[in-house]
């Protein structure tokens, strides 16, 4: 029987705690201890909860309390219970690392989850490059997260930035050349995830003979993009990039319709894959594509148990962020699993050494890395089709046909 124990804090860098522990199995204070198997296994965290990425922090959470949830309900690691320790570093670098220090130092965690977004993963793997502990992270896929030398760094997704339209990339050049795209223009927001989704496809394009009309960077914080689209609009490209988050992805598509601009093709990041996106652009979403991790319908063998259980445990169903999160929790898993062990010291680089030359099955299919911790795969790629968002590439898992050119909006 187990007991679920939940403590939020409110203020910026509070401790969330939740502890999915066996009847008086937790320590006064829930630091873990890798020689008394009574004890939990304590993962140390630091996520953004509060501050300019609290909305996908939240995700990222949501995400991790599934997977503390289901391996807990089916006999926890090693015959031992998981427990989260959560901190708030209120998306700042500066708190994620002093974070980071504390679970490892003072608390004595014995694994650590990642972040959410590049800005907070880079400084917070330093920390753990230092100690010398495993690193597996869900949420940052710009190149510069792999370039620092470490070897303890896993990201927990099919692929890093600029391999995420890699199927659109292989689909577009399997065109005849007079059918593809012939021009191009790029809009993306000042930010190393967004630029490196936007720029993966447009130098791969660029070098295959596709012209660049317009690339534009933008700030994170601009909300008025009419002088964007109007240079969009003016060069008139038959397709259409943005390297965006969310809000800013809405105001360049309604920016674009207002000035009856037509693109032949339109991909943006991250924004279609959100449920509110359909209504915020107007329901104009025939034809838009997007990158994805991570899919609902995708039949992987774990994919319908961690459904199942976030929707019970959360109410609705998980999206790419509480995915990745979930992953995270199985490459981990399954290093600690295989090796046989779950603290700090020797057994650290034991579970490193355990993922460089492994393949762990996840509910984004199964993953693989390379010395500097990229992962091998591609994303999908998904299209609005009759008003419903549907895996359209690779063809293997397609659940609907690949729709070009682009309905007008």
């Amino acid at each position: 029987m187990s007991t679920k124990r939940l403590t939020r804090g409110i203020a910026a860098g509070a401790v969330a705690m939740i502890a999915l522990a066996a009847c008086g199995s937790g320590g006064e204070d829930g630091a873990g201890s890798g020689s008394d198997t009574d004890e939990p296994i304590v993962i140390g965290v630091s996520l953004p909860l509060t501050g300019d990425f609290a909305e996908p922090g939240k995700g990222v959470e949501r995400g991790y309390e599934t997977w503390a949830q289901v391996v807990n309900d089916n006999g926890g690691l090693l015959g031992r219970q998981v427990e989260l320790k959560i901190l708030d570093d209120a998306s700042d670098a500066a708190r994620v690392v002093s974070d980071y220090e504390s679970l490892i130092a003072r608390d004595e965690v014995d694994l650590l989850f990642g972040p959410f977004s590049t800005r907070l993963v880079v400084p917070a793997s330093r920390v753990a490059n230092e100690y010398g502990m495993l690193f597996v992270e869900p949420a940052a896929a710009a190149a510069e997260v792999f370039e620092n030398g470490f070897d303890n760094i896993f990201y927990a997704a099919p692929a890093i930035a600029p391999d995420h339209y890699n199927n659109l990339v292989d689909h577009i050049l399997s065109m005849p050349e007079d059918q593809r795209p012939q021009t191009m223009a790029v809009a993306a927001m000042d930010d190393p995830f967004a630029q490196g989704t936007a720029y993966g496809l447009r130098d791969k394009l660029v070098e295959a003979g596709v012209e660049l009309l317009v690339d534009e960077v933008y700030p994170p914080n601009q909300t008025d993009f009419n002088a964007i689209a109007a240079q969009i609009a003016d060069a008139d490209p038959d397709l259409v990039v943005g390297g965006t988050q969310y809000q800013d992805a809405v105001n360049l598509i309604l920016a674009l319709q207002q000035l009856n601009y037509q693109p032949r093709m339109a991909a943006f990041s991250t924004a279609p894959t959100n449920p509110e996106f359909p209504q915020a652009v107007g329901g104009a979403v025939e034809g838009i594509l997007s990158p994805t991790g991570y899919s609902n319908a995708a039949e992987w063998p774990s994919n319908a148990e961690f459904v199942e259980a976030h929707i019970a445990l959360h109410g609705e169903p998980p999206q790419e962020d509480e995915a990745n999160a979930y992953t995270t929790g199985q490459v981990v898993a399954a290093a600690v699993e295989a090796v046989g062990c779950a603290e700090q010291g020797e057994c650290q680089q034991q579970l490193i050494d355990y993922l460089r030359g492994a393949t762990v099955d996840t509910v984004v299919g199964p993953l693989a890395w390379d010395e500097a911790g990229r992962p091998n795969g591609a994303h999908m790629i998904l299209q609005y089709v009759d008003g419903e968002i549907a895996i359209v590439l690779p063809e293997g898992t397609a659940t609907a046909e690949f729709v070009y050119p682009k309905p007008e909006w």
